[in-house]
């Protein structure tokens, strides 16, 4: 027998979206005061939760942590056997359990309490123990969960994530915190290359760049280009100042003109008042004009417009900007 998994997962994905919504209603007095408690906070802000409260809070202290929040999770479990060693006095406590009863996360409240710690709750209950014991208490109720069943915690657990991406996301803004920021905590991924690495992180320089003067010939030009492997050249007078380009696309074009390799010199044939870039110029700004320009390389130049490198397509791929 066929079985159409969409229509379980439409009404899934109805019931979690449903869930998510109506959590604009929660954003009270309660919220702003967590908001406060982190601003204001000198430590550290740690999560706890257990089960699947306890994954979620993992994402939440990562979320936390890379937007200008220092957090990290805490297992409640581990947290009675030695982990509460990691809290100070001047952190904050975010600690979720849906029905606000977990006994892991109560049998470690009493200490939380006696450092002095301030606390936030997460929970569908505000009644419950943990709710009572908090200094803030953030309201994840949903209507139901998307398991048919009723027991997998399903919307529960994606409003609660949805709730602290609020949290994170409102402390990130009352902070300032800036795409840079977001860079030097996230310099190992796509991002971070995108907005960290400049161009004189991945020019070629020295030798490796290909330099002809204006005065040498189409020929003395080709071999430069297949010496340097770049697919161009930069073109410079007698002070070495740069005065064109010449590249692979420019070769094109005039191979059905009569010139002569030999004797023609490249300054008739290159391209004057080339695209170039400064050193510091972001990787990815560069990636941005080389595709609107439709060019495959450029001249880095410093500021008495002398070619000090290059870079083309194939280096931005390395790099991982592309």
């Amino acid at each position: 027998m066929m079985i159409d998994f969409r229509i379980r997962a439409a009404e899934v994905l109805k019931i979690e979206a449903e869930a998510v919504a109506q959590l604009h209603q929660y954003l009270d007095d309660d919220f702003n005061q967590a908001c406060q408690l982190i601003f204001d906070s000198k430590g550290k802000t740690i999560v706890t939760g257990m089960g699947k409260s306890g994954h979620i809070g993992n994402k939440i202290a990562a979320t936390l942590a890379s937007t200008g929040t220092p957090a990290f999770f805490v297992h409640p479990g581990e947290a009675s056997h030695g982990d509460l060693g990691m809290l100070s006095g001047d952190d904050v406590v975010i600690a979720i359990s849906n029905s606000g009863e977990t006994a892991e996360v109560l049998t470690i409240i009493p200490v939380i309490k006696r450092l002095g710690i301030k606390l936030i709750a997460m929970t569908s209950n505000a009644k419950s123990t943990l709710a009572k014991l908090a200094d803030a208490h953030l309201c994840v109720k949903v209507e139901q969960e998307a398991c048919p069943l009723g027991l997998a915690p399903t919307a529960s657990t994606t409003a609660t994530l949805a709730m602290g991406d609020a949290l994170a996301v409102a402390l990130l803004d009352a902070r300032g915190f800036s795409a840079d920021d977001f860079a030097l905590s996230h310099p190992g991924g796509s991002l971070g290359r995108k907005l960290l690495l400049r161009l004189e992180d991945i020019m070629h320089t020295g030798e490796q760049v290909p330099v002809v003067p204006q005065a040498a010939t189409i020929k003395d030009a080709l071999l430069e280009i297949s010496k340097k492997g770049l697919g161009m050249t930069a073109v410079v007078n007698a002070n070495g100042i740069l005065v064109g380009i010449f590249t692979d696309g420019d070769l094109r074009r005039i191979l059905d003109q009569r010139f002569d390799i030999h004797s023609n010199t490249i300054d008739e044939v290159m391209t004057s008042h080339c695209i170039t870039a400064k050193p510091e110029m972001l990787a990815a700004e560069a990636l941005q004009i080389m595709q609107q320009k439709k060019i495959n390389g450029m001249i880095i130049v410093n500021a008495a417009a002398h070619p000090i490198g290059a870079m083309n397509m194939h280096d931005l791929l390395r790099a991982g900007v592309l």
